[in-house]
């Protein structure tokens, strides 16, 4: 035995003992709270299964009584929608014409405005610019949607009624344009993350081919950061799809089955409201409309989503 275990004093072997311990004791802290979270997290991810699933499953259930007793055929193929009023009718092309009408409109507001300023903040404005521009982006992004309906009812409409002197009060065009600077926000803010996540070699690489700062971002920049950009338009269609309280306020309750911009219409999502004020008795006919209109505005956003994942899966881009 060497002198330096024999200088070894007891208490230099009780701290090695109690450093031990202590090693243990933090060890099973730490394997314990990491069992925690792990239960955190699957009970999350659990519940918003359910919650998906219990969604379907009651709009599926409705929606088949509904079904029951209105054919199919009348329901996607009809021109007039009335289940409210007498005589009766159910055809949902009215309510598809109006979301139709807003989307469209909306998206020719905002996709090319908001990748216009993403492009300027992203490849062309100066860090001050940059830092003014992107709150203002923000604050319109959360003035609430009531705000945007009476901004509609109040402002927009007049213009266009000036412009316009056919335009009736409540009308598509102003819904549209309001619902398109209510998604501009998104569109910018989404896009621009996307152009400046394209790494800077390509674009050093096309200005020592010669290329102008124009010709870089339209040539290289955009198609690099395509998959980013169709994301950014896919969450604003599935936003001015959705929208209902500026909508509501803006064009009306006429279920109008027309692709006049300029007249009263009714989106899917106002019918919902419409349904949902506690006028309808539960269980009726009228009732289970509701349903069977959710579950179309369902279908087309979950379709919406699939088409999206196909296309950013194909044109997605990785750089190291």
């Amino acid at each position: 035995m060497t002198d330096s275990a024999l200088s070894t004093s007891p208490h230099e072997f009780g701290d090695v003992r109690g450093d031990r311990a202590a090693n243990r004791l933090t060890s099973n802290n730490s394997h314990w709270a990491e069992r925690l979270l792990n239960v955190l997290f699957f009970g999350c991810a659990f519940i918003s299964v359910v919650t998906t699933a219990a969604v379907i499953i009651i709009l599926a259930r409705e929606t088949w009584g509904f079904f029951q007793e209105v054919p199919v055929r009348d329901f996607l193929l009809g021109t007039r929608w009335t289940p409210l009023l007498n005589p009766k009718s159910y055809g949902i092309l009215p309510l598809l014409s109006g979301t139709v009408l807003i989307v469209v409109g909306s998206s020719l507001v905002a996709l090319p405005v908001g990748v216009a300023c993403a492009v300027y903040l992203s490849e062309f404005a100066s860090d001050r610019i940059r830092q003014v521009v992107k709150p203002v982006l923000e604050i319109l992004a959360g003035i609430p949607t009531v705000v945007y309906g009476f901004f509609a009812l109040t402002f927009v409409t007049p213009v266009l009624r000036m412009i316009l002197p056919q335009t009736h009060v409540f009308n598509a065009a102003s819904a549209a344009i309001v619902v398109g600077i209510m998604v501009l926000p998104m569109v910018a803010s989404l896009c621009d993350d996307a152009l400046r996540s394209v790494p800077s070699s390509l674009r050093e690489g096309a200005y020592s081919l010669g290329a102008t700062s124009f010709e870089v971002t339209i040539s290289v920049v955009l198609p690099a950061a395509l998959s980013g950009i169709f994301a950014a338009f896919v969450l604003a269609v599935s936003r001015a799809i959705g929208e209902t309280m500026a909508v509501t306020l803006a064009a009306g309750a006429t279920p109008n089955f027309t692709l006049n911009p300029l007249e009263s219409i009714q989106t899917m999502t106002s019918y919902i409201v419409q349904v949902s004020l506690g006028d309808t008795p539960s269980g009726t006919l009228a009732y289970k409309t509701l349903f069977a209109v959710a579950a179309v505005l369902f279908s087309l956003t979950l379709a919406l989503n699939l088409l999206a994942n196909q296309v950013m899966n194909k044109y997605h881009e990785v750089y190291e």
